[in-house]
């Protein structure tokens, strides 16, 4: 195991210097290619030989939780690194190809604490987004795709709001990707019985203030997000949607009505990374934000075609308007 340790360093090492957020293994008969993610771009690393590939997988899926002796079936597992203190949480996934097992690590930094201020590249939206939380009941929901910065998103609002004001707050994640002080955080584990919908129903008996479900997946547990925030309760939450508007149907295909979305649903914010330019070098990624609140919220739930609306600023609108004020290059307004 000692030449897999040493192996897993050299690219944990490699990838936390080039601020990379995963790590990529894609195996071959013969070898295994090993890419980073930086700054969402899929950026070609090493290859390495199958005999060493495998001694790493085996490695990781050891030092993870993993069975070693499973290679049918998808696998997940969580490590935790430290070097010169600084602290990672690793989540592994593993996924059966072609009788081997691909493998990708997300590197989740534990002292990174980004402010909201850093997050959003345009000001008025993190404007409305201070607006929204000082909601007492409701829902809230973040959307887009996996990378987007959802989870991100959600820990800076409610380190933003504690920082405010004392709240009973209680996060149900799966898995928990960073452990914040003053907040009650509870790990999803479906084998164990403790399900988003059981998370959800124990979470209510600590009288909450706040509650953020990391990630809305089915019609249960949104039916059970949303009656929560019927009854007194801020409620925070992830959905997996193309844009803003692709969140309200996504709502409806998962049995809500109409009705329930006009009485708990505060906005919606879709969310989309772009690399932002000082000095004509990337330095980091900022999130452009398709609002849905008020008004315009309304028009939507209503089956109105908001994107059409003047008053309603479209991915494509604020990536024109990223582009003319400088913050990202003609060939990065061209490629996303």
């Amino acid at each position: 195991m000692n030449s897999a340790a040493n192996l897993s360093e050299k690219l944990l090492l490699a990838s936390f210097d080039a601020f990379a957020s995963d790590i990529h293994f894609y195996p071959y008969p013969n070898h295994t290619d090993i890419y980073f993610r930086i700054h969402g771009k899929r950026v070609f690393h090493r290859t390495i030989h199958v005999t060493h590939y495998q001694l790493l997988l085996t490695y990781y899926k050891f030092t993870s939780g993993m069975d070693i002796g499973e290679i049918r079936k998808p696998q997940n597992g969580i490590i935790t690194y430290s070097v010169q203190s600084q602290h990672y949480a690793l989540r592994l996934s593993t996924l059966p190809v072609n009788h081997m097992e691909s493998l990708a690590i997300r590197i989740l930094p534990q002292d990174e604490i980004l402010t909201l201020e850093q997050l959003f590249l345009f000001p008025y939206q993190l404007k409305k987004l201070r607006e929204w939380i000082k909601n007492r009941s409701g829902i809230i929901l973040f959307t887009g795709p996996t990378g987007s910065g959802k989870t991100t998103t959600l820990y800076a609002l409610l380190q933003t709001i504690l920082a405010e004001e004392s709240y009973q707050t209680i996060t149900l994640e799966d898995p928990v990707e960073k452990e914040i002080s003053n907040i009650l955080q509870v790990q999803v584990n479906e084998k164990a019985g403790i399900t988003y919908q059981a998370g959800l129903k124990a979470a209510l008996r600590h009288d909450p203030d706040i509650i953020m479900v990391g990630e809305i997946r089915d019609k249960e547990t949104a039916k059970f997000a949303f009656d929560a925030s019927l009854t007194g309760h801020l409620v925070l939450s992830t959905l997996h949607a193309k844009n803003a508007e692709g969140t309200i149907h996504r709502l409806l295909e998962m049995g809500l009505k109409v009705t329930d979305l006009q009485q708990s649903l505060i906005a919606v914010a879709a969310l989309q990374l772009v690399p932002i330019q000082v000095d004509k070098s990337i330095s980091r990624r900022a999130a452009i934000l398709e609002l849905l609140d008020g008004t315009i919220l309304n028009r939507a739930i209503q089956g109105e075609d908001v994107n059409k609306l003047s008053t309603f600023q479209t991915f494509d609108n604020l990536r024109r308007k990223a582009y003319m004020y400088g913050f990202i290059s003609k060939e990065i307004f061209n490629s996303i």
